[in-house]
């Protein structure tokens, strides 16, 4: 009986769509189209693609803001998140915006990408949520605030950068560390999906499936690589909804979280030519303000770590061809005669630690400028006079790990070819710790160090002219 009504049903809506213009009917003979099934023909005719899905999460400018996002195949009337503080009574209620995006690739693919932002969350708090509207619902996730202020806890985050749908060796043990609530955010600097847009957009559609037992629990903080360029950065630009993302589409932005100041940057702004030009000096004019404003005696006192991150690194020993193998790497010295150099401003507003991806392995470097070596006096990690540079781009992607020059540099402090991701734990205004989680050896930590600052200040001054 159901399957003849099933059967019925179907001949009534071949009918229709035999109604339709021919551009909205069946699919063309085309090599992609031919692989599009008749019921999710059906489906994205007739409007039963509202469930939500891809569900993530991202703080706003301070921690009692977080920004929900979401997508739907087919538009939706009123974006609506459903939140409360327990499972079986969400009683609040809030809309938000919805957006049109249409993939770059040959089929042109749509979909609604929802955004709805929460405020006033109160701290150290486990809120419950789902999102959709009349049409349809999501599953119920939730997520807890951080305490309120920058003393008394421990801020803790996972970081990394390079992880795509395949061969993602660092995922599941991030999703299960995810659950048991070992992190406050995660960072991923860049290269992400490999590539969002691949396959027009169905391969970012699978990753933003993956991460989304991370993400939809912990805010996941983003910023573009290479792999993220195509079509002007649209896949990255529309999925993603990162602080201040109405102004700066989530290509650089800050945020505020215990004592730490937070500073996501486009690296990949150097390396595409000149239209992105004026994009790069938005940018770097953004950058010294804000480094400005969160390096004032006040800001320092309450929130003295600064803590940047971006995809492509000032230094690597790898043994390739990337950039971060030149002296005058883009990134450190600038393009154009020094313009928009970055490790200048680094050591000028005494940025505590660069995190950067791109290169395929994990590298601790020691505190530097200019490649001269600035540790500290007592221990090479307590009060440095330089930045300490991360490196964590082995997540796991389809490009198998890179390989190091046969002689480590002097600057290397360790280096490791092994699948895995970054630990970081700031405990409080001077000390934060730092470990490298290896997923070749099912977990282990091959890599420790504890930064001990006990001021926080300008590097310019332990700087001498080569």
């Amino acid at each position: 009986m159901a399957f003849m009504l099933s059967s019925s049903l179907a001949v009534v809506l071949m009918s229709l769509l035999l109604l339709l213009p021919a551009s909205q009917a069946m699919p063309s003979d085309s090599s992609e189209g031919q692989d599009v099934n008749f019921i999710e023909h059906l489906h994205a005719q007739w409007g039963i693609e509202w469930q939500p899905r891809h569900v993530h999460l991202a703080y706003g400018n301070i921690s009692s803001e977080v920004v929900v996002t979401w997508s739907t195949l087919s538009e939706i009337v009123n974006a609506t998140i459903e939140w409360g503080n327990q499972i079986f009574a969400l009683n609040e209620s809030c809309t938000g915006t919805s957006t049109l995006f249409t993939d770059g690739g040959e089929l042109k693919a749509e979909q609604w990408i929802h955004r709805v932002k929460l405020t006033g969350l109160n701290p150290n708090t486990i809120f419950y949520y789902h999102v959709g509207g009349n049409s349809g619902w999501s599953a119920v996730f939730g997520f807890k605030t951080v305490p309120a202020g920058t003393e008394g806890w421990t801020l803790r985050l996972a970081f990394f950068g390079d992880m795509g749908v395949d061969n993602a060796h660092s995922l599941t043990r991030l999703q299960q560390e995810a659950h048991q609530g070992m992190y406050d955010l995660i960072l991923h600097v860049g290269d992400l999906a490999y590539n969002l847009h691949t396959n027009n957009g169905t391969v970012g559609d699978t990753f933003m499936d993956q991460i989304e037992p991370i993400a939809a629990y912990v805010p996941y903080m983003t910023c573009p690589g290479n792999h993220e360029d195509t079509y002007d950065f649209s896949n990255y630009r529309n999925r993603f909804s990162m602080p201040n993302y109405e102004e700066t589409e989530s290509m650089y932005y800050s945020f505020n979280l215990g004592p730490v100041h937070f500073i996501a940057i486009n690296t990949e702004l150097y390396y595409f030519g000149p239209f992105q030009m004026k994009r790069l000096n938005d940018q770097y004019k953004w950058l010294i303000d804000d480094l400005k404003a969160s390096t004032t005696e006040e800001a320092r006192e309450e929130r003295p770590w600064i803590i940047l991150f971006g995809h492509r690194p000032m230094y690597c020993s790898t043994l390739d061809e990337d950039d971060c193998r030149n002296v005058n790497a883009r990134t450190r010295v600038g393009i154009h005669g020094n313009m928009f150099a970055l490790e200048p401003l680094l050591a000028e507003y005494g940025v505590d630690m660069a995190i950067w991806g791109h290169e395929h392995t994990y590298e601790r470097l020691w505190p530097l400028y200019n490649y001269t070596v600035l540790n500290g006096t007592d221990q090479p990690y307590t009060n440095p006079r330089g930045p300490l540079h991360i490196i964590s781009g082995s997540a796991g992607c389809i490009e198998t790990p890179d390989h190091f020059i046969p002689r480590q540099p002097e600057w290397s402090a360790f280096h490791s070819r092994d699948y895995g991701y970054t630990r970081l734990m700031v405990l409080n205004k001077t000390h934060l710790h730092l470990e490298e989680v290896s997923d070749d050896q099912d977990g282990k930590v091959i890599d420790s160090v504890m930064l001990v600052r006990e001021h926080h200040e300008n590097f310019t001054q332990y700087i001498t002219d080569p």
